[in-house]
């Protein structure tokens, strides 16, 4: 196992220095907090995760989750992360005071679990999931529902999970079919299949709450007649007591990676007693269940670019410790009797760490911003900074889940590249990192479906103003490094791929306002991978402009080689990533059309 899973000076530096958290304990909601009180919580959570998450990294992948006997057998780290979890306040941190929670900044609960997720990206979906669902049943349910499954739930005594797929719907929503018929007692009978639910069942949990998507019966069509409701696998009687709720785990997955964190297919009313809680009004399911889908999809980019850090910090200690093959001297000649170079010193394995370390510290980047833009949202003072925040939010959402996802999953790759025979065999953890990524490239709609949402829906979003907005964030970067003779050539590129950036718009727009979205969406993709290679040279940018800034201080937080290193990882994306947008331009802007299905039908 490395000696270290994650860079947490970076960690901080973003979250401090660069999105400046200190700004948000300024508003109401989070006065009692201020900067070492999140630190102690930081630090807390990183010492549980050295104890009690990364020393069982590698033995959850050994010891997969399985199916017996009608419940999931896991891990029993599983029981102490939930029980730990609930103690420290972990699932509750970004709760309301009086719903039994510490209004900590959304942004620094990202970063804490950002921090397991380095630790064993197995584990954290477990209390992440339940505090997602306790979320809903307070935004929406009854007092009574509240009182009934909340506290159970932000104590880690029971989990919660989120059911909406089903076998012949898979991201198509509006096709599910699990039926809800109410009765006379104020409950719904549920009956129907879910597929693919994260944490659905395990021997440890004493019950599992599910918040199901179901149709009642006679609701229109589609998306719009879907219903949420609470859907205990146990329900309480009125002595506290628990029975059976007719919720059957028919059985688990078993998957390529993140094998310690179970996957189920869940059974409702097969003896037709299940019962649930209709939570919030009829047909409000959908609208309701995107309360928490920012926060979903900003998690998973988060856990994607937390493992492509730990994938990171475990090849950099390999290339430091691992000799093999001599420098080239002047004349081109390697001298067999010099000793052998670590593999740090050449150039081909530098370019792939350094490719890494762009990649995962600008995805750490994206993810605190976006958290930093949801602690804006909620906390907002006018309607004006609501809305402003909100499309910026909404604008950076698809790339937050996408680019740490793919990307991540580059960056991973160039890891295992860099122990060569060694990255392919187990007793090393690239494989694992590699295998555990893939899935996040999947979770909450995948990249497909992320690019038409920011081509198809957020570009488009109120005539353009959200990307205007964005683009505006920017040029404000833009401007304070072109002021610094180091940086200004850097910042002319960022200009210029904007400019690029509406050209490739006006190309693709009079598709749409034809009716032909067809065309309009068709290379959606090549369009989520420009504007996230242009967001992230910005983010990069704006760590290069504070880091040049820094240098000049004479009280520097951190040492000058941790300045020096920002410039430099950015020189190295602007040399060696920001030049791809040239090409995904001319793809973008290609009148030549493959990928639409004709009349008649080529062999593919």
């Amino acid at each position: 196992m490395p000696k270290k899973y994650i860079d947490l000076e970076t960690l901080k530096y973003l979250l401090y220095d660069i999105h400046k958290i200190e700004d948000v304990l300024k508003r109401e909601r989070f006065q009692e907090h201020d900067l070492e009180s999140l630190n102690m919580f930081i630090d807390s959570v990183k010492e549980f995760s050295d104890r009690e998450l990364y020393p069982y990294f590698k033995e959850m992948d050994e010891t997969p989750a399985y199916h017996k006997d009608g419940t999931v057998i896991v891990h029993k780290q599983v029981k102490t992360v939930m029980e730990k979890s609930g103690e420290m306040g972990i699932i509750a941190a970004s709760f309301d005071y009086k719903d039994g929670g510490l209004q900590i900044p959304f942004s620094v609960v990202q970063a804490a679990f950002y921090i397991m997720d380095a630790a064993n990206n197995n584990l954290p979906g477990y209390p992440g999931l339940t505090s997602g669902s306790a979320e809903l049943i307070i935004e929406f349910g009854t007092k009574e529902l509240n009182e009934t499954f909340v506290p159970n739930m932000l104590s880690g005594t029971w989990g919660g999970t989120m059911c909406l797929t089903e076998p012949q719907a898979g991201s198509s929503l509006s096709d599910i079919v699990t039926k809800a018929t109410p009765s006379e007692d104020g409950f719904y009978k549920i009956s129907g299949q879910k597929i693919f639910i994260s944490g659905g069942d395990y021997q440890f949990a004493e019950n599992i709450v599910h918040l199901v998507l179901a149709r009642i019966e006679g609701a229109p069509k589609g998306t719009k007649g879907i219903s949420l409701f609470v859907v205990p696998k146990n329900r309480p009687k009125s002595d506290g007591t628990l029975e059976y709720n007719d919720v059957m785990t028919v059985a688990d997955f078993q998957k390529m990676g993140q094998r310690g964190y179970c996957t189920t297919h869940l059974g409702f009313g097969d003896s037709d007693d299940c019962r649930g809680w209709l939570l919030g009004e009829e047909h409000e399911g959908l609208k309701q269940m995107f309360l928490m889908m920012n926060g979903a999809r900003i998690g998973v980019g988060r856990g994607a670019a937390a493992i492509a850090m730990a994938a990171y910090r475990a090849s950099l200690q390999y290339a430091n410790e691992r000799p093999q093959g001599r420098k080239l001297s002047a004349d081109g000649k390697k001298n067999p009797t010099e000793k052998q170079s670590l593999i740090i010193e050449h150039p081909d394995v530098r370019r792939m760490l350094l490719l890494q370390k762009s990649i995962v510290e600008g995805s750490l980047s994206l993810v605190l911003l976006a958290s930093k833009y949801h602690d804006i949202v909620i906390t907002a003072t006018s309607k004006e900074e609501k809305e402003k925040y909100n499309l910026l939010l909404e604008m950076i959402i698809p790339i937050v889940k996408t680019y740490p996802s793919e990307a991540g999953a580059e960056s991973v790759d160039n890891g295992l590249q860099v122990l060569g025979g060694y990255g392919f065999c187990t007793d090393f953890s690239l494989q694992q990192y590699y295998r555990d990524i893939r899935i996040f490239a999947l979770y909450e709609g995948t990249t497909g479906i992320q690019s038409q949402d920011l081509l198809g829906r957020k570009v488009p979003m109120q005539n353009g103003k959200a990307l205007e907005l964005l683009a505006a964030e920017i040029m404000q970067t833009i401007i304070k490094a072109s002021k610094e003779d180091e940086l200004k050539e850097y910042a002319a590129i960022l200009g210029d791929k904007l400019k690029l950036s509406q050209k490739v718009l006006g190309h693709l727009m009079p598709f749409a306002m034809k009716g032909n979205y067809e065309r309009y969406l068709a290379d959606a993709n090549l369009f989520m991978e420009y504007l996230s290679i242009v967001v992230l040279g910005w983010l990069w940018l704006e760590m290069a402009t504070d880091a040049k800034a820094t240098l000049s201080k004479s009280d520097k937080k951190y040492s000058e080689i941790f300045y020096e290193s920002k410039i430099y990882t950015m020189k190295f994306y602007f040399k060696y990533e920001v030049p791809k947008t040239n090409s995904l331009a001319a793809s973008l802007m290609s009148d030549e059309v493959v990928t639409i299905k004709k009349d008649k039908e080529y062999i593919i």
